[in-house]
């Protein structure tokens, strides 16, 4: 990697507002915790959690540029909602602009937003941190919070289920790669407790 922690810090910091660093600093806490309790690396959460939310203010068409001038990069995400995208461009960023090669940290940063089949621990990890760090303040918050003390998929799925249960009541599109996850994450439950 071309940065220090510190410069890392630095140099994100820049790329957005006061209060989403702030948001960037729950994040960052919230996921060393929860690689800590539940076996995930701390480095690793930690590095993908700064890094998160890297071009979340980035100007739109800049991402849709990056997005579409990049053919590795998941073209089917302009269909969908734009706060999607940042994800997709924060994996691409850390990669090209930061020097990340580890491809966990980069797929942690890549789902955050949207989940996937398969989630690694690294990436239910950082997607949880970012659900519920304690900046956070939505409906059922606390609950997600609460399920964390005693099962990552359990919470994950609560947080999954709270996003799609928003998104229902505003009538507003899905992305199908977060309803894939949530069952996903429905089925390893299943077998956790069998």
């Amino acid at each position: 990697m071309k940065y220090t922690r510190d410069e890392l810090i630095a140099a994100v910091s820049k790329q957005m507002p006061k209060e989403r660093w702030k948001h960037t600093q729950g994040v960052m806490e919230t996921a060393v915790w929860l690689a800590e309790k539940y076996g995930a690396d701390p480095e690793k959460a930690d590095l993908a959690a700064i890094l998160h939310d890297v071009s979340k203010y980035w100007p739109v068409k800049e991402m849709e540029a990056i997005i579409r001038e990049n053919d590795h990069l998941n073209q089917e995400l302009l269909e969908y909602d734009k706060p999607l995208w940042h994800s997709e461009v924060g994996y691409f960023v850390a990669k090209r602009d930061y020097g990340v090669e580890d491809t966990e940290v980069l797929d942690a940063i890549r789902y955050h937003t949207s989940g996937r089949v398969g989630m690694t621990l690294l990436d239910k990890v950082v997607c949880l941190a970012d659900y519920m760090e304690p900046g956070r303040d939505f409906p059922g918050v606390n609950n997600i919070r609460e399920l964390a003390n005693h099962s990552l998929e359990e919470a994950l799925l609560a947080g999954f289920e709270s996003t799609i249960g928003f998104l229902l009541s505003k009538r507003q599109i899905i992305y199908p790669m977060t309803i894939l996850a949530r069952n996903d994450l429905v089925r390893q439950i299943g077998r956790l407790n069998e």
